[in-house]
Parts: structure tokens; C-alpha cells; sequence
């Protein structure tokens, strides 16, 4: 049984009437569940993202069929605006980074992270296994940043004259105090990066994640 097929279980187990509203809760268009469900295309990851978040699937059930179709608790994304936004973006791809409410898809309401600033979805894998692509973050906003936690991952954006950076990596000490080493945690991608800490457009810390099939 391939993913698509699986999912056809998913829409008959969640009750929706018609495959109309099953879309509209995905936010796609009704012909691209329909080409889903007929293995035309495959399900990509925001959409798996949604389904896990919305609906509390499990992704592996999904993807390899281990496990059960459902997990048991896990992160509830409520309809009015509680909880913390997720933002289905990818740092390489954004030009302009800005988490404002009017750009959430949803609002994820989940205690051990309702203090967090936005959560987002982890592309690449520079800082694997530290996190790993596919796995979604939650990101609290550094405003201080003379007052960092060294070795801890954070997402950071710089202006041009640091290369207009987008990036997730490992912060550490360095000998000048107006300076900052970043670095990877995939041993892969060796090398670390200089940057000033007047670059810095904006800083989150990374306060945890949550691996799909984690809860």
C-alpha cells in the first residue's frame, strides 16, 4: 500500500462528507487531493505538516505504514488565533522573513511551547541530527543580543553586509565581543562562520521541536 492509498484511509477515518472539505482543511485545491488519491502526484511535506498538526496523523503510519494511523496526543491547532503561529516557510526560499499573524497558516496551541515567538519547518540538513529536515520548530525572539546561550541553536537573519543570511546554526563565543561564531551541528558541513552582531536582523533561540511520529 503506497502513502497516496493511505491516505484514502486517513479522509474515510476523519469523517469528513466530501473530499471538497477535506481540501479546504488542507488548504488545497479539491483537484490536487483528487490527483493525491489517484497517485498522480505525491503528498508533499507541508501537507503532511498540516496533517499532523491538524489531525494528529502519523506520519510514519503514513509514509511506511509502522504504527497507527493516529497518534494518541500531540499539538492541537485551533481555528481562532490562540496559541503560537506556524508559518510554512522555508529560510532559503524567503526574500523578506517576517512573522506576522496575517501570514500564519494556523495557530498551534501546545503547552510546553506557548511561549515560543512562531513554529517552522526545518529544510535541509546542515544542523543534523540536531534537527533534522522535516521536523518542525519552535522559535522564541532574541531581542538582547549581548545575552546569548552559547552552543544553542538559533535561526538568524543578517543585512547585506553579512550575506544577508537566513540560516539555523549553533552560536558560540568569539574572542572579539562584537562578533559572533555560527556553526553547523552536521558534521558534513564543516567550517564556521564570522559574522557581526550588527548584522543581526533578527535572532530566535530554538526552544525544541516536534518530530512528527515524536508524540
Amino acid at each position: 500500500m503506497t502513502e497516496n492509498q493511505r491516505l484514502k484511509i486517513i479522509l474515510e477515518k476523519l469523517n469528513f462528507k466530501t473530499q471538497k472539505e477535506f481540501a479546504e482543511s488542507l488548504n488545497i485545491q479539491q483537484g490536487s487531493l483528487s490527483d493525491i488519491l489517484r497517485e498522480r502526484i505525491g503528498i508533499s511535506t507541508a501537507i503532511k505538516d498540516r496533517l499532523f498538526l491538524k489531525f494528529n496523523v502519523n506520519i510514519s503510519w503514513l509514509e511506511d505504514g509502522a504504527g497507527e494511523p493516529f497518534l494518541k496526543k500531540g499539538p492541537v491547532v485551533s481555528e481562532a488565533k490562540e496559541g503560537v503561529p506556524y508559518f510554512n516557510i522555508s529560510l532559503a526560499d524567503e526574500d523578506v522573513f517576517a512573522l506576522e499573524e496575517e501570514q500564519a497558516e494556523y495557530f498551534v496551541n501546545y503547552k510546553p511551547f506557548n511561549d515560543c515567538t512562531a513554529y517552522l519547518p526545518v529544510y535541509g540538513d546542515s544542523m543534523y541530527p540536531k534537527y533534522a529536515s522535516g521536523e518542525i520548530i519552535a522559535v522564541r525572539e532574541v531581542t538582547n543580543h549581548d545575552v546569548l546561550q552559547w552552543g544553542e541553536a538559533y535561526v538568524i537573519m543578517t543585512d547585506e553586509k553579512s550575506n544577508n543570511m537566513r540560516s539555523i546554526k549553533m552560536i558560540y563565543e568569539h574572542a572579539d565581543k562584537s562578533k559572533l561564531t555560527l556553526r553547523s551541528s552536521n558534521p558534513n558541513f564543516k567550517g564556521d562562520t564570522i559574522i557581526d552582531k550588527k548584522s543581526i536582523t533578527s535572532l530566535y533561540i530554538i526552544k525544541g521541536k516536534i518530530t512528527r511520529n515524536l508524540i
